[in-house]
């Protein structure tokens, strides 16, 4: 793989070992994929943040590379934490959980990443523009990226979304490639599609379907940040989809036509849509009520603090970004949500929280990925729509 004299300073130490230690695993990733060069990337979004992810060896790992002396080069931010960094305790997380979580997030912190601790940072400022090349890692977020925004990303994982923030670069491979973001079948909705559970219905079929590949989704009339947010997290949790168009609504389709002929069609019908929601039946009434996977933006805030005016939220756990928060708390609608018994934190969500050692065993939630992941942990788990999580009706 050709590295330019730079570069080449960088592996070889001349930069501090902590520069060579992240150069020397983009060249192999590199290598494997059989990128011809590197490529300068404009920022990153780091995942690998959950103390009950990372464990002790992740904690280890982090605090080294601080030690090391390694710093951002780029914008970078970072994915959600195991616990709301400042009322963990009225969460019910674990003493011992939590001065893990900590130090995971001091380490970054020396490394000059951003504490966003958030699966949306699109929501909090941090929007790459069309065509850019970056280096994300979250799922949701990276589809998201390529597919709404236009930027251009592989699926990172987080030690090397973490290596090209150090070194600014990134392995020229994959959807970083025009040739590689064309679609490889196309989707055809036959079924009205209209609601953000519709959505997240429709992304986690067109997953399972698609696997890795592009999907080229047709019959849609237009879709909200809300909607989109919901099918980018489902589409890439049941199938690993990192990359989709959807005609007439973003930004890359209209270019697409060109490749659609002999592309294999597969339809979405209105009965589809059905069966994927009742596979996720399994919580009773007394479960705990949980939105935001990914993270609510504050549209969705204010839909919750109206729907809590006239019952209880009492069961209710809204998780969000700090951005937001703060715009929400200006508002009044932080207020509005747990004046009323809801709880809105912020940094995490219940996906990547340790909630057996919160004492959860039942959970019902809007978003089909926390669905997945929560239903592959063991717990009982039902979705349904928000209005029907909160007794108003089907749409959300």
């Amino acid at each position: 793989m050709y590295l330019t004299q730079l570069e080449e300073e960088m592996l070889e130490g001349e930069m501090g070992e902590a520069v060579a230690r992240a150069m020397s695993l983009l060249v192999a990733l590199g290598e494997v994929f059989e990128a011809e060069r590197l490529i300068e990337v404009e920022n990153a979004h780091i995942s690998g943040v959950s103390y009950k992810n990372l464990g002790e060896a992740g904690l280890d790992y982090l605090e080294e590379q601080a030690e090391l002396g390694a710093r951002v080069h780029i914008r970078a931010t970072l994915n959600p934490a195991g616990m709301d960094l400042e009322r963990w305790r009225e969460m019910g997380v674990p003493a011992n959980f939590a001065e893990g979580q900590l130090r995971i997030i001091e380490a970054y912190r020396r490394m000059g990443v951003e504490a966003t601790c958030t699966c949306t940072p699109y929501l909090v400022g941090h929007r790459p523009r069309m065509g850019s090349q970056v280096a994300w890692a979250e799922s949701s977020a990276v589809a998201y990226a390529n597919s709404v925004l236009g930027a251009k990303t592989n699926r990172e994982t987080g030690p090397t979304a973490l290596a090209s923030a150090i070194t600014g670069r990134a392995p020229l491979h994959g959807y970083r490639l025009e040739e590689n973001r064309r679609p490889s079948i196309i989707v055809e909705v036959k079924a009205r599609v209209s609601s953000k559970l519709d959505y997240g219905a429709l992304g986690y079929l067109i997953g399972e379907v698609a696997g890795r590949s592009v999907p080229y989704i047709r019959g849609l009339r237009g879709a909200s940040i809300e909607q989109l947010k919901a099918l980018s997290a489902a589409i890439a949790t049941s199938g690993g989809v990192a990359l989709y168009h959807i005609e007439g609504i973003t930004p890359e389709a209209r270019r697409m036509n060109g490749h659609l002929e002999g592309l294999e069609r597969i339809p979405i019908k209105p009965e589809n849509l059905g069966e994927v929601a009742e596979r996720f039946q399994g919580a009773g009434e007394d479960a705990i009520i949980c939105i935001g996977c990914p993270h609510c933006s504050l549209r969705e805030l204010m839909e919750i603090a109206r729907l809590l005016e006239r019952r209880s939220g009492e069961r209710l756990w809204a998780f969000t970004s700090r951005g937001v928060y703060e715009k929400a708390e200006r508002l009044g609608i932080i207020d509005a949500i747990e004046n009323a018994g809801g709880r809105v934190y912020r940094d995490t969500c219940m996906v990547v929280a340790p909630l057996r050692e919160m004492g959860w065993r039942e959970v019902v939630t809007d978003s089909f990925k926390a669905a997945h992941y929560l239903s592959s942990m063991g717990f009982e788990v039902k979705i349904a729509s928000l209005r029907g999580l909160l007794g108003e009706g089907d749409e959300s």
